[in-house]
């Protein structure tokens, strides 16, 4: 076992006092270490019921023949972080989360780990750190909040960044905002919709990372409970069995994932942890890999935040293994932490309601959520949650208002600044320029709830939550902060957006472009001290996932 290095031999007596000072009996010591790596928090609505699924993992390793050992991990609730200081810090806690996990795994020689998770940058920064140590892992997503109920209505978190518009447009009283926003997400668990936190949680199961049905069961539910005791145990099984990491997460494996994403018009935010998750499995996945599998895969799920459905619905329809179901014939073989190779849990996978897992034949859009844009204005890339984005807005021609903070365009939006046609431009948002690649919920919920998302665009370097719908384009490469054409727009030039075509173009000639980057200089980083000074110099751009590269 790897935990030997610390507990066999004369030499490591110093190290054996150490574990028996903690309470660990003789006969427990020679056991497998698995290490619970658990991001409970008082802070996040998705992680305050861990402590229970704590017990019952303790329970199952226990159950299993192992010896449970508990860490903790930090963890950002990108919701209550939305729209200040705050944002910057969510997508690099990721790698602070990979680090960390990688860090205790590694000094304490652990045989396995049960990695309890939940929200948008914890699952992935765990998966990342997985990959990265290849030693038996299983997750633990906490799963997803019920929905809220207002006036006999269901609502959730989106309901309430939207219902700020409204105040503003006087279409909401602030009474009427005040009742909202206690019932809107009525306890624990993830944002109800297939927002970052439940996509990823969706993404895990699809890679063969977690239990079949934990991706969808409920917070508060006690199949969540149950699905936290067996996978206890079968960590148990997985260090016997030595199944890690890089055995399960193939590149078929990270194909299948992409593929059942695009199927449920999941979070853009999937364009950048997902080929994080793959750089440290060592597989390179280029985003244009994304759009390839979106063009031939049929949108069969219409979720929150661009659809109706919210993630009780898709449990109760039969959850992962029933949209895999739909897929049976195309997925390619991949084992997953259950035993059963991902083509079995598909066979196996039941669908209760055909309109909310649709057959293939009835799916609710030709192609899956998510597009690829390329053009002068993102030679790189940039994502759009196409399956959000109205009929209408597909093709759009608009005038440029251009912004270089978040703040700044949030004012204008709130103080009825922007019009219909305009294309409101967010720039100095990226991994680097931000630094952090702060999320624009705040600005597109405010333009949805001011009745403009029917004909207004926004762009950024940025990035969008998982909650944003509509004509949102974001992750431009390369970004401002390092030279990209979106540093040289200017008030009143002309952008074209053509959704179906992959194009983003700025309605400019060339020699134009070059006169105008011939005046740009650099700018100053916005944060200068932290390690927040010291990510900007080493992140890497949206394309490429954003990650930290040694």
């Amino acid at each position: 076992m790897r935990s030997d290095r610390i507990k066999k031999g004369v030499e490591r007596a110093p190290h054996r006092a150490l574990m028996f000072a903690t309470g660990i009996t003789r006969e427990e010591l020679d056991k497998p270490m698995i290490g619970v790596a658990t991001s409970f928090t008082d802070l996040i609505p998705g992680h305050i019921g861990m402590r229970d699924l704590e017990r019952f993992i303790e329970k199952g390793v226990h159950a299993g023949g192992g010896w449970p050992l508990f860490f903790g991990l930090p963890g950002i609730c990108d919701g209550i972080a939305m729209g200040h200081r705050g944002m910057h810090y969510s997508l690099p806690s990721r790698e602070l989360i990979a680090d960390i996990v990688e860090s205790i795994a590694t000094a304490h020689a652990f045989d396995g780990l049960v990695l309890l998770t939940n929200c948008d940058k914890i699952t992935p920064g765990m998966l990342m750190a997985a990959a990265r140590l290849d030693i038996p892992s299983i997750v633990v997503t906490a799963g997803p909040m019920h929905s809220g109920n207002f006036r006999g209505e269901r609502v959730n978190l989106i309901s309430a960044f939207e219902a700020v518009g409204k105040v503003r447009k006087g279409e909401m009283s602030e009474a009427d905002l005040a009742e909202l926003e206690v019932c809107a997400c009525p306890g624990p668990g993830s944002c109800q919709g297939m927002y970052t936190a439940n996509t990823m949680a969706c993404v895990t199961e699809s890679l063969g990372m977690s239990l079949p049905g934990c991706a969808t069961a409920l917070a508060i539910s006690g199949e969540k409970r149950r699905l936290a005791f067996e996978s206890g145990k079968r960590i148990v099984s997985l260090v016997k069995e030595d199944l890690t990491p890089r055995k399960i997460m193939t590149k078929n494996a990270f194909e299948n994932a992409i593929r059942i994403d695009m199927a449920l018009g999941g979070s853009t935010n999937t364009t950048l942890h997902i080929p994080a998750i793959a750089y440290e499995a060592g597989i390179d996945l280029p985003i244009t890999l994304f759009d390839s599998i979106s063009r031939e895969t049929p949108h069969i799920c219409n979720m929150l935040p661009g659809g109706h459905h919210y993630l009780e619905d898709l449990d109760a329809a039969g959850g992962i293994p029933g949209v895999l179901s739909r897929f049976k014939d195309v997925l390619k073989d991949s084992p997953t932490v259950s035993g059963a190779s991902i083509i079995e849990r598909a066979k196996a996978g039941r669908v209760s309601n055909n309109d909310v897992i649709r057959p293939l034949d009835k799916a609710y859009h030709k192609e899956g959520g998510i597009a690829v844009l390329t053009g002068n204005l993102a030679p790189h890339g940039s994502v759009v949650k196409q399956t959000a984005v109205s009929e209408k807005m597909q093709r759009f021609e608009g005038t440029a208002v251009v912004f270089d903070s978040e703040e700044d365009a949030m004012k204008a939006i709130l103080d009825g600044k922007i019009k219909a046609g305009r294309v409101i431009v967010i720039r100095y948002e990226g991994p680097k320029g931000g630094p952090g690649m702060r999320e624009m919920l705040s600005p597109t919920s405010a333009i949805s709830g001011m009745g403009l998302g029917e004909s207004v665009v926004l762009l950024t370097d940025g990035r969008f939550s998982g909650g944003t719908r509509g004509p949102c384009i974001g992750h431009i490469s390369p970004e401002a902060a390092e030279g990209g054409p979106i540093a040289i727009v200017q008030d009143g030039d002309t952008i074209v957006l053509d959704i179906p075509n992959r194009k983003l173009q700025l309605k400019l000639p060339d020699n134009e472009i070059k006169k105008r980057f011939e005046g740009w200089k650099p700018r100053e980083p916005k944060i200068k001290t932290g390690w927040l000074a010291r990510y900007a110099k080493v992140v890497t751009s949206a394309n490429t996932g954003a990650v930290v590269k040694a």
